[in-house]
């Protein structure tokens, strides 16, 4: 598999990273059902507000549920940051990967390797994790 994404996401994503460091910023990518098309960002607040751990807030997730099945999408992209570790899913990001068709995507902004970062893609199912290629297009 192969996540394609635009540049604008990416940097949306890269900036929120950036903007919600020392916490973990997350969020989601819509798109319509059975596309596989990412086609609108969603920040999230990390309601955890935590630099190891993310959490959707329930209200917001309820929220983001009755929106998309309002708007007949589905969550494509589910993101979020690590700060001190690489962009590769912990125990308990494999442990809450809930979303089985969801491109799971790690960013990491670490200070070893600032300003640069890692934009990585994942699919977890049933607790396996398989890296996938990303493909950035322009917008």
């Amino acid at each position: 598999m192969t996540l394609t994404i635009s540049q604008s996401f990416v940097d949306a994503i890269v900036a929120q990273s950036r903007a919600e460091y020392p916490d973990e910023a997350c969020g989601v990518i819509l798109g319509p059902v059975g596309k596989d098309s990412a086609t609108r960002l969603k920040a999230m607040v990390n309601s955890a507000h935590s630099p190891t751990f993310y959490e959707f807030d329930p209200k917001d997730l309820l929220a983001l549920y009755r929106e998309i099945d309002d708007a007949d999408e589905e969550i494509v992209v589910i993101y979020h940051s690590h700060t001190e570790t690489e962009a590769y899913p912990s125990r308990t990001d494999v442990a809450y990967a809930g979303e089985p068709g969801a491109h799971y995507v790690l960013v990491s902004t670490r200070k070893e390797i600032a300003p640069e970062i890692e934009f990585r893609s994942f699919r977890i199912i049933d607790g396996v994790i398989t890296e996938e290629a990303v493909e950035i297009t322009q917008n």
